[in-house]
C-alpha cells in the first residue's frame, strides 16, 4: 500500500491511503489520525490500512484526486533520522573532493550521520537557502521506516522491521561542512531540512524491485528539466538497509518511525567513478559527484552547485515506467526571515 500526509494546518496532517497509481486517496484518519500513529500500533492498524488500499483501488470507499503539492513529507518530523553512506563510489568521489584517502574502516561497518528530524520539507516545498555561497546541493536517496528495533538487533532482524520505503532529497550546504567537519563533531549547519517523497510505499508493493533489504531500481535526479542522474539504487549499494539499521542499533533501541537513508545513490562506471547522463553514464545524484569527476578529468570544477532559481526532481519509476513514489520536485529560494 501507499501512504501519504496530506496538509491540514497542523504540524502533522492528515493520513490518507493512496492508490497504486497515485491519482487518488481515501481518508485513513478514523484509523489513525497520523502516519507517526499508524507506526506506533503498526501489528493492528497496518491490516485495516491495507483492506482501506485494496478497497480505494475497487471503488468501494470514497476518494478524491491526490495532488502531490499538497503533500507533506510522508513523516513531517519523526524521532529520529540517521543517514548513512552505504555507497562506496560516493564516499571515494567525496574523500578525493576533500584531499583524502578512504579509511579501511569504511568497509567493515557503515558510516552514519544522525540528522535533524523536526522539520522536514514536503516533496514540493521550496529549497530555503540564505545565502548563495553556502554551496546548496540535492542528494537523491533512498530511506526506510522501521517499526520498533532492539538495541543489538541483528541484520536480519533489522530487515524484518522495515514497514515503509521512500525517496529523500538530503539536502547538503556543502561549504559549511568542512569547517564544521574539522572540528571533529559532525555536521550541524551543513545538513539542513531534508525533504522527502510524497508517498510512502510498503516493501510488498514494489513488485519484486526490493530484494535483499535493497531497492533494485534506478534513481532520477533532473536538474532544470534536464537528466542529471540515473544510477541504480541496488547497484554498488555496500551495505544493505538490514545492515544500515543494525548499525544504527547497535548501542540503542529504535523506536517505531524512526528513518534510515541510504545515503547518496551512486554507481562506478566500468573504468572509473561514473560518466554524466550526456555521455552515456547513468550521471550522478549530487552536483558534489560531478564536480569532482570535472576536476578529475580537468584539474576544475566547472559546474556550479545550487543557485537560486534551480529546480530539482526525484523520481523512480517501476520496470512499466509508472511513478512509485511521486516526485520531489524543489526550487532553491533565497530564504528571507519573517
Amino acid at each position: 500500500m501507499k501512504l501519504a500526509t496530506l496538509k491540514n494546518g497542523t504540524r502533522d496532517g492528515r493520513l490518507v491511503v493512496v492508490s497504486r497509481d497515485l491519482t487518488r486517496c481515501t481518508d485513513a484518519s478514523f484509523l489513525a489520525p497520523t502516519l507517526q500513529a499508524a507506526l506506533d500500533d503498526w501489528r493492528r492498524i497496518s491490516p485495516h490500512l491495507a483492506t482501506l488500499a485494496e478497497s480505494l483501488e475497487t471503488g468501494a470507499v470514497p476518494d478524491m484526486r491526490f495532488h502531490e503539492h499538497d503533500a507533506h513529507a510522508p513523516l513531517p518530523r519523526a524521532y529520529q533520522w540517521a543517514d548513512g553512506s552505504a555507497y562506496l563510489n560516493h564516499a571515494e568521489l567525496m574523500r578525493k573532493a576533500a584531499g583524502s584517502e578512504l579509511p579501511a574502516a569504511f568497509s567493515k561497518e557503515p558510516t552514519m550521520y544522525q540528522g535533524g528530524s523536526d522539520a522536514f520539507l514536503g516533496p514540493r516545498d521550496p529549497i530555503l537557502v540564505v545565502d548563495e555561497d553556502h554551496g546548496a546541493d540535492m542528494e537523491g536517496e533512498i530511506a526506510v521506516i522501521v517499526d520498533d528495533v532492539p538495541m543489538g538487533a541483528s541484520a536480519e532482524q533489522a530487515r524484518d522491521a522495515i514497514r515503509l520505503v521512500m525517496l529523500v532529497n538530503d539536502v547538503s550546504l556543502r561549504r559549511l561542512a568542512p569547517d564544521e567537519l574539522a572540528k571533529g563533531f559532525g555536521f550541524f549547519h551543513a545538513k539542513p531540512s531534508t525533504s522527502f517523497s510524497p508517498v510512502a510505499v510498503t516493501p510488498d508493493e514494489l513488485d519484486g524491485a526490493w530484494a535483499d533489504g535493497k531497492l533494485h531500481l534506478p534513481l532520477s535526479v533532473d536538474l532544470n528539466g534536464k537528466p542529471f542522474g540515473r544510477a541504480d539504487a541496488g547497484v554498488d549499494m555496500l551495505f544493505d538497509f538490514g545492515q544500515l539499521i543494525a548499525h544504527a542499533a547497535r548501542t540503542r533501541p529504535l523506536g517505531a518511525g524512526a528513518i534510515i537513508g541510504s545515503g547518496t545513490v551512486s554507481n562506478r562506471g566500468g573504468d572509473g567513478p561514473g560518466k554524466p547522463v550526456e555521455e552515456g553514464g547513468v550521471g550522478y545524484s549530487c552536483l558534489a559527484e560531478l564536480r569532482t569527476v570535472e576536476k578529475i578529468r580537468t584539474g576544475k570544477a566547472t559546474t556550479p552547485l545550487l543557485r537560486f532559481g534551480d529546480t530539482v526532481r526525484i523520481e523512480m519509476k517501476d520496470k512499466a515506467g509508472h511513478s512509485i513514489f511521486g516526485a520531489i520536485e524543489q526550487v532553491v529560494q533565497k530564504y528571507v526571515a519573517g
